[in-house]
């Protein structure tokens, strides 16, 4: 039978001084000062920022993590963990619209990578795990905060540590990813490894212009970068599309890139040096096809698109989209004509209006397919 435990480890690629958990473990300040790797020798375990099981959850199976980005984590603050038991084959959840259970109902029995997408809602407020467990994610396809939920009732939002409401995306945990080191959505909905972590992509950060000084090499989502590098003046991205913001935590002015060199940061059309987190773009090969709308909600004019178009209007007639649908592939909206100015990142899924997209007004000036090259 095989062991379940884990091995934190004080610095990156499991140096320092280690210690293995082979239990649930309220407080493990004393054992370690940080944790920057950790490698898990059997079984799911929960990770928590700060002691009692509170704070951010990360969910790790069986597999090596060589830096604390490899669980997605914010920082190399661990706590707390326990060990997460009852794992089955099965899902079966109700979510419900309201608090204790009331209003609207959906049931799921599989991973979900938008909640959006397949109800037609943000929010959820209340619901009862029949059999799990599962982790509900802030984000649609599986990014941001996470949230393990195992069998039981959850009257409200709170009960399962989240701050507010939103779901964008329902993961089921199954001992499929057994013996596996990182997640990707399998055909049963459950969780398991992709054995090649470049089909992510990767991106190089430099510190100074034309590739010079201090580099840092990412290969997946990187919520917080200042640990890493304290400016960013160029970027190689050697594969991959890849989306960077001006803030921690996916925030902030976006900035998209594809393959290739970018000597310095004029060069995606920054308006400074600062990068402090970034994603790679999903869904940007293959078909591309969107719809755009004059009115929120899907109302008013509509009018469908599958090229690059340099001015929006001259197709629109229209200078503002209040709410749009990506039905293929990935876009970007930029706020003038010919590729210029703020751009905002549309992934697949449905946008109600314009604050989806994170816009702070409805004008778009072109838009373009996120293509790798």
């Amino acid at each position: 039978m095989t062991t379940k435990s884990i091995v934190f480890y004080e610095d990156r690629n499991f140096q320092g001084r280690s210690y293995e958990c082979k239990g649930d473990t309220s407080d493990l300040h004393s054992f370690f000062s940080r944790c920057n790797s950790a490698k898990v020798k059997g079984g799911f375990w929960v990770l928590f920022e700060r002691p009692n099981y509170m704070g951010y959850q990360y969910i790790l199976v069986p597999g090596e993590y060589p830096d604390y980005h490899h669980w997605i984590g914010f920082n190399d603050c661990v706590r707390s963990c326990r060990l997460l038991r009852h794992v089955t084959g099965h899902l079966k959840l109700k979510l419900f619209e309201r608090p204790n259970f009331d209003g609207q109902t959906w049931e799921v029995s599989e991973s979900t990578p938008s909640i959006q997408e397949r109800f037609l809602c943000r929010e959820i407020h209340s619901c009862k795990v029949q059999e799990g467990p599962c982790v509900f994610f802030e984000h649609a396809n599986y990014r941001g905060r996470q949230y393990l939920l195992e069998k039981g009732e959850y009257r409200r939002h709170t009960e399962w540590g989240a701050m507010h409401a939103t779901v964008g995306s329902i993961r089921h945990i199954t001992t499929d990813s057994l013996s596996q080191k990182w997640f990707q959505h399998t055909s049963k909905g459950g969780i398991k490894l992709v054995p090649n972590m470049d089909r992510m992509g990767k991106i190089f950060f430099y510190e100074d212009k034309n590739f010079q000084g201090r580099c840092f090499e990412c290969s997946m989502d990187c919520p917080e970068l200042s640990s890493r590098f304290s400016c960013c003046n160029s970027i190689r991205v050697e594969s991959g599309a890849w989306v960077l913001y001006e803030r921690p935590n996916f925030m902030g002015c976006q900035y998209i890139l594809t393959k290739g060199e970018y000597p310095d940061y004029q060069h995606w059309m920054g308006i400074s040096d600062s990068i402090r987190s970034c994603r790679t773009v999903r869904n940007h090969t293959g078909n591309f096809r969107i719809r755009l709308y004059e009115r929120p909600d899907f109302q008013g004019q509509i009018m469908e698109c599958n090229e690059d178009w340099p001015s929006l209007y001259d197709h629109f007639r229209h200078r503002e989209v209040q709410s749009c649908n990506v039905l293929d592939g990935a876009w970007v909206f930029y706020e003038h004509p010919n590729f210029k100015g703020r751009q905002y990142l549309l992934e697949r899924g449905e946008y109600r209006h314009f604050t989806d997209w994170s816009a702070l007004h409805p004008t778009v000036g072109s838009i373009h397919r996120v293509q790798e090259i």
